[in-house]
């Protein structure tokens, strides 16, 4: 079985990779209103990025082959984004995080358990939060509980919310509640 490895990119790379998306969106879209929400987004994204770290994010999304640059005749180089680079940042808009289920259930329990300092309680309260919009299961207050692969995403939210030291991601073969858990989630042995 040969599995492709998958490429980890930062917080960064992650926003890079979302501007040329709301870039290659924008190319297609007509009504001015749309237009106007989507590059005061931009704009907003943009002003935020350090443009140093902007920089040795776009060299690493090129040397992982997520982004192209094209060259013109008057010496403008334009970043494009790639084919596998356009479906990454699609898979990680914040407001967009799904995971896809398999169609078979792998008999695993995927678990993010976390102990962040109040000082980042916005952070906890929003991974809470999306865990639980996302369909986890909440089995104590700081753990949950779900039965499909899901690392990249989770490793997405925390640092999206700052608070990627504080999270742990666990995958285990069963606990003692993998009856109810079953049940919940309607995956069967």
């Amino acid at each position: 079985m040969n599995k492709k490895k998958r490429e980890k990119i930062g917080r960064v790379a992650q926003k890079a990779l979302i501007l040329l998306c709301a870039g290659a969106t924008l190319s297609f879209t007509r009504r001015p209103d749309a237009s106007i929400r989507i590059i005061q987004s931009a704009t907003k994204e943009w002003r935020r990025i350090n443009q140093r770290s902007l920089r040795d994010a776009i060299r690493r999304l090129y040397q992982s082959k997520f982004v192209d640059y094209r060259e013109h005749k008057d010496g403008i180089v334009t970043l494009v984004l790639s084919e596998e680079g356009e479906r990454r940042a699609l898979r990680y808009d914040p407001n967009n995080v799904r995971i896809v289920k398999p169609k078979r259930w792998d008999h695993l329990w995927r678990m993010v358990l976390f102990d962040i300092p109040e000082r980042h309680k916005k952070g906890r309260d929003a991974l809470a939060g999306k865990l639980k919009h996302i369909g986890f299961f909440q089995m104590q207050k700081s753990v949950f509980i779900y039965p499909y692969p899901c690392r990249d995403e989770i490793e997405f939210l925390a640092e999206l919310f700052e608070i990627r030291p504080y999270v742990r991601f666990v995958v285990a073969q069963e606990t003692d509640i993998d009856l109810d858990l079953q049940e919940r989630f309607k995956v069967y042995s």
